[in-house]
């Protein structure tokens, strides 16, 4: 367990500089068509990683824990298929305004209002749980 917590650390280090590399180059370089295209494709590459570790972690505790559990995560991950699905079909993939460069490919557009949407969903949803979770945390505690 001690060298697992130290490969993650790394790895979160690796990750890190590989990230501030990324934006020091988009910074001395201008923002160029590349820059752009590389820093999105590592934000792409960011969110695929994070949503890969919380369904592995979420598989090994759930398999170690309790098997059953397993159909509980299979809904959620439906649900956020589905979620993913319907921000792609919603997402516009509109040019962008007042660009002085030559235009993203129509998918790439897609895909990043699909991102856009995505994450509007996920901070919406984030103060929703923060607001039901204060209101039952003092219903709860009023009865107690």
């Amino acid at each position: 367990m001690k060298n697992l917590n130290k490969i993650f650390k790394w790895t979160m280090v690796l990750l890190l500089v590989v990230s501030v590399v990324i934006l020091v180059m988009g910074f001395l370089g201008g923002w160029k068509d590349g820059n752009v295209d590389t820093l999105l494709f590592w934000a792409y590459l960011m969110v695929g990683l994070a949503i890969a570790a919380v369904v592995v972690v979420g598989l090994v505790i759930g398999i170690a824990n309790n098997p059953k559990s397993l159909v509980k995560m299979g809904i959620g991950l439906a649900i956020f298929a589905v979620i993913c699905v319907v921000a792609y079909l919603v997402a516009p993939g509109t040019p962008a305004a007042n660009l002085t460069i030559e235009q993203p490919s129509a998918s790439m557009l897609k895909l990043t209002d699909t991102i856009l949407y995505l994450t509007y969903f996920a901070g919406a949803a984030a103060v929703l749980a923060i607001v039901v979770g204060e209101i039952r945390l003092a219903i709860t505690n009023k009865k107690g």
